[in-house]
């Protein structure tokens, strides 16, 4: 058997293709040379790395917006994220680069745009025409702080406010500063000698946008006269104001203050407030002012015109409600609802019938922006009922602990989850269509479904349902529910192996063709789940308790001694050496007084209803052993063809049958090697040098000393940072470094290298590298299936490669993935026919068929990834055909055998940021992107890939952000993406009357153009704000639009265009002016440098 060295593929390499080309970099071995027969379809140009969507609530909100025409919602947040709502299914996630606060939105009303003003003191301008928003302008002021901004409804100057009570005023269009500025010095009365403080406030006289309200933080009000330059009124108040609202008769505006309390004044009484309220001050006797309460935040003040105004309100309850939610307060004539929020509230906003301020508001509903939620409370309906919310924002109801991400899935998954989770969905909300209904769906190009499971720390899991880029919850399953819940702390057990969270999910194995469903959670407790469409009531829980022990009992060999060889079938796969473990046992504590045989979790006793969805097949819990808790479960599978559940940790591995509800393997990790352990090992003491035996497999590179028993995300990780110990020092086997479970396996193949024909088996992969293969003889199926004992023993196959191990999957002599055998779904709850049972107990053949012409001993292919490296080998020889070294510095998170474009291939994220994927079964390099450094846990324990070019991880607590590794979803992305902006009519402006039109009353509009304009103002300082021009061009302002509308709009585009031109033109000539300066300039110096010297110094 010749070897070949085999290229390593460096972690920097990102010319992915030159070394695809370059290379054939897992060499073949050539046992038989038929290896070459696969035809492998898939090339470097199938693979193009994009994110796609982002799904869940925008984390750390900071800011909200409303367009009421276009109906579109835009949330920002601290990490200066923009996330778009429009119906249901139409979301869009957009990034500002520098990574700043959002501190406000607006939205240019019904033009499908949106300024951001941000906390590094920038504002964008941000196109909402094209599918994937693009910033055309930005500002950046250097000099001042930008507080607060306002954009009134068909205006294009957005007035700016600051930190030092300037007013600056932007032109939306060209994003230039006009020369107009009101001072604060102007703004207040001369005769005051301090700073009134930042802006908070700035919005226009609803019936008159030559009057300016600004309102400073200190509180002080100024009512400013645009035309004339000066102010008309000011308003005092000793309490600092955080918001003011307008009567859109703009003959009355409100102010929220400090002290909890709201000032009504009437514009032309500057003098004292009209009125003062105190929400939530309680009343006191002998007319002494309420006391004060928390500051109201946020006042809006919408009018109707059948009835009472409406006040609505966040904040100001008073000091004694301790420990009270966080409420928003509705106020209408002379009711007062108080509405209890989940989470304090950074911003509200009401929705209204009409974009004009000088029209009856006519208040609808009130979106709320809670710190980790979106409520839209129904003003229409009696008692205020809130919507039913149509987003999937719900992701981190409970923290996400793992997820797993199946396409392709079988077609009748989605309708049968939806049809169980139906019957969960609360009542109580509004009976109106959610009001947020702007936008358009995409075109849906991918027809398969897609399934996302969720793992939640309170021990729950979701099912959503990922099809065509969108994301729908289907169902939600508690798991915890089987447990007794502790009542309170006292009440508590010791046995607690985690402080919080005993119920967290942290393992899920899922047969989408069986829906067979096992978890394992913290508390070292797995459940195994059956699907059923109808209820039952389980009168008792059946359960089992597993005691996993670490012992090692045999002291080293002497030095000089080997290793014993490898043995022969005959000895090594004597069932009686594995002993079963017994049932639950009853005693709680050793004679030595320490905790024993007893579980983490308490599981209920009395009879539990099961609804229709998943239902307790069987817990298993691993129990305490000698004053030493159990050890977190580190792998799983279950399959539903054999009936059994597989698990593992740092201890060992047991294996449990379902169906008959008994423990048929429970063994330390060392055991499970038997008389073959490379390693020699003494119990709980320092490691000494190890002696890899020879012999073991025929995969030479297999028997080199694994010096790196790293610890890794599979594994047992208590650090955060990764860091690896690489020495070969002596240290204790203490828990860390134990040789866990971290791969498991069912198939059916050839499990040593003499067979002839494949059979059932389990493969083990360990943190060691170390795979081993156990063999399982299953009886027959029908009723022999839960008389007979499943009999299980060890092959003696082992098989290395360097670190830990993470995933494997079988090929066949095709090159095609050989799935796990498994039962087609039935419903269990009914009883079936005699002709059924027996057809159904039978398990699904595996696809593996040698014709007569090959030779039998070569037609199985195993793929092994580890942390460092992946092997293809040949089965049953046990040759390895090819391996490739994934990566030396770092280390593989996540490696999923997965198929796209009709073929497979082996995706693998690395904790260096890499993903990269390769052919099977030639392990070629088909794709290496820099895509994400590993900043945190999170993202290593929720990565997945997935069939189809898809992949998901949690980009924050509560978000799900997915991506593509496919050429040809890229491609197609944007047709599926959905179309933010709509071409609406603007409704008609609020008529006037006759007698207001007479006698001068009604709106009175102001030509801005005229002051602000350069003309009038002048040109404002250069060093006060930057323009920087946007990457989003003007292309994206193309949208597809009709009418009047479209019309105005390409119109204004053409202007648009032609001005750019004409100011790229500007730009050009200023450059050629100043290159040509700079030469002329070059010249002079030249002429200097050389005026003096001879040709020849030259």
């Amino acid at each position: 058997m010749r070897k070949f060295n085999i290229r390593k593929v460096l972690d920097g390499l990102t010319a992915v293709s030159s070394a695809a080309s370059a290379s054939s970099s897992a060499q073949q071995q050539q046992a038989g040379n038929r290896e070459t027969e696969i035809q492998e379809t898939l090339q470097s140009e199938h693979f193009q790395l994009c994110k796609t969507v982002r799904h869940g609530f925008p984390y750390q909100p900071s800011a909200l917006a409303f367009d009421p025409v276009q109906k579109i919602l835009a949330i920002g947040t601290q990490t200066g994220a923009l996330r778009l709502f429009g119906r249901p299914g139409v979301e869009c996630y957009c990034q500002h680069d520098s990574g700043a606060a959002v501190i406000q939105l607006q939205f240019l009303i019904n033009e499908g745009a949106l300024v951001s003003a941000l906390a590094d003191d920038t504002l964008h301008l941000w196109n909402l025409r094209q599918k994937r928003p693009a910033i055309l302008h930005s500002l950046k002021f250097n000099r001042e702080r930008i507080t607060f901004c306002h954009l009134p409804f068909q205006s294009k100057w957005l007035y700016v406010g600051t930190e030092r009570g300037n007013i600056h005023i932007v032109n939306v269009e060209s994003f230039t500063l006009s020369g107009y500025v009101i001072m604060w010095n102007k703004a207040i009365e001369l005769s005051s000698k301090s700073h009134p403080g930042p802006i908070v406030h700035i919005s226009d006289n609803p019936m008159d946008e030559g009057k300016l309200l600004i309102g400073f933080e200190s509180g002080t009000v100024v009512l400013w006269d645009l035309k004339s330059k000066k102010a008309d009124y000011r308003y005092t108040h000793d309490e600092a104001i955080h918001s003011v609202a307008w009567h859109h008769e703009g003959k009355q505006f409100i102010c929220s203050h400090s002290d909890g309390t709201l000032t009504i004044w009437n514009v032309k009484s500057p003098t004292k407030p009209f009125q003062t309220i105190t929400p939530h001050g309680k009343q006191l006797k002998d007319g002494k002012k309420p006391e004060p309460c928390k500051p109201i935040l946020k006042v809006e003040y919408k009018t109707t015109r059948a009835g009472e105004p409406f006040i609505i309100l966040s904040g100001g309850l008073s000091y004694d409600t301790v420990g009270r939610r966080p409420c928003l307060t509705v106020m209408h004539g002379k009711s007062t609802a108080v509405l209890e929020m989940d989470y304090s509230i950074v911003d509200f906003l009401t929705l209204c019938e009409t974009p004009y301020p000088n029209d009856f508001q006519e208040p609808y509903a009130v979106v709320v922006l809670l710190e980790k939620d979106l409520v839209l409370i129904d003003l229409a309906q009696n008692g205020y009922p809130i919507f039913e919310n149509p987003y999937p924002l719900t992701i981190h109801e409970s923290p996400v602990t793992c997820c797993e991400y199946f396409a392709d899935c079988p077609v009748d998954l989605i309708p049968a989850l939806y049809s169980v989770g139906a019957r969960q969905k609360r009542q109580g909300y509004s009976k109106k269509e959610w009001p947020i209904s702007g936008g358009n769906w995409g075109l849906i190009t991918q027809s398969y479904p897609e399934i996302i499971i969720t793992g939640h720390a309170d021990g729950s899991i979701k099912f959503w349902d990922a099809s065509a880029i969108t994301l729908q919850v289907l169902y939600k399953l508690k798991t915890a529910k089987v447990f007794e819940k502790s009542r309170n702390k006292d009440d508590r057990p010791n046995t607690d192996i985690v402080d919080e969270d005993p119920y967290a999910i942290q393992i899920i194995s899922w047969c989408p063709e069986s829906r067979m469903l096992c978890i394992a959670g913290v508390s070292a407790h797995v459940i195994i789940y059956r699907f059923s469409k109808q209820e039952v009531t389980t009168e008792v829980i059946p359960m089992l308790e597993v005691r996993l022990l670490y012992e090692i009992n045999d002291i080293e060999s002497p030095d000089g001694e080997q290793v014993p060889p490898l043995p022969t079938p005959g000895t090594g796969s004597n069932p009686q050496s594995i002993v079963p473990q017994s049932h639950p046992s009853t005693s709680s504590s050793s004679s030595d007084g320490l905790r024993d045989n007893v579980p983490c979790l308490k599981v209920k006793n009395s009879p539990l209803k099961q609804s229709p969805g998943y239902q307790i097949e069987l817990v298993i819990q691993l129990v305490w052993v000698s004053g030493e808790p159990p050890q977190q479960i580190t792998s799983l599978a279950v399959n539903s063809a054999y009936g059994l559940v597989v698990f593992g940790n740092c201890n060992g591995i047991a294996m449990v049958d379902y169906l008959q509800k008994t423990v048929l393997l429970n063994l330390g990790t060392i055991e499970l090697y038997g008389s073959n352990d490379p390693y020699r090992r003494e119990p709980r003491s320092p490691r000494k040098s190890r002696q890899p035996s020879g012999g073991l497999c025929d995969i030479n590179e297999g028997t080199t000393v694994p010096e790196d028993r790293c610890k890794s995300p599979t594994s047992d990780v208590k650090d955060n940072s990764f860091s690896r110990s690489r020495s070969s020092s002596v240290t204790s086997i203490d828990k860390e470094s134990r040789e866990a479970i971290s791969a498991l396996h069912f198939c059916e193949t050839f499990t040593r290298k003499n067979d002839t024909s494949p059979s059932p088996c389990l493969w083990v992969g360990t943190t060691l590298g170390t795979v081993l293969v156990i063999v399982l003889n299953l009886p027959p199926g029908g009723e022999q299936r839960l008389l007979q004992p499943v009999i299980v023993s060890p092959s003696g196959t082992i098989l290395r490669l360097k670190g830990a191990i993470l995933r494997m999957a079988f090929l066949d002599t095709t090159g095609s993935l050989v799935p796990p055998a498994h039962e087609p779904w039935r419903e269990h709850n009914v009883p079936e026919d005699k002709d059924e049972k027996d057809k159904s107990k039978k398990r699904r053949p595996v696809s593996v068929s040698p014709s007569s012409s090959q030779e039998i001993s070569e037609n199985q292919y195993a793929v092994i990834c580890s942390e460092k490296q992946a092997k293809v080998i040949s089965l049953p020889s046990q040759n390895c055909l090819y391996k490739q070294n994934i990566t030396e510095t770092s280390f593989v998170l996540r490696g999923d055998i997965v198929s796209l474009s009709n073929s497979i291939c082996l995706a693998c994220f690395c904790a260096n940021g890499h993903i990269m994927t390769f052919s099977l079964p030639s392990l070629r390099p088909l794709l290496d992107v820099y895509y994400l450094p590993l900043t945190n846990m999170r993202i290593a324990r929720t990565f997945c890939f997935t069939n189809n070019g898809q992949a998901l991880y949690l980009v924050s607590p509560t978000e799900i952000q997915r991506l593509t590794y496919s050429q040809e979803t890229c491609e197609n992305l944007q047709e599926m993406l959905g179309e933010l902006f709509t071409p609406v009519e603007t409704p008609e402006a609020p008529n006037r009357g006759f007698f207001k039109g007479l006698f001068g009353g009604g709106a009175q509009s102001l030509d801005r153009e005229e002051l602000f304009g350069e003309s009038a103002s002048g040109k404002a300082s250069r060093s006060l704000a930057q323009h920087i021009p946007g990457p989003g061009g003007i292309e994206g302002v193309k949208g597809a639009a009709s009418g009047v509308v479209g019309e105005l709009a390409r119109a204004r585009l053409a202007l648009d265009e032609r001005g750019q031109k004409l100011g790229e033109l500007e730009e050009k000539t200023a450059a050629m002016l100043y290159s040509a300066d700079s030469f002329s300039k070059h010249a002079h110096e030249m002429m200097l440098k050389y005026k003096d010297k001879k040709w020849y110094q030259f």
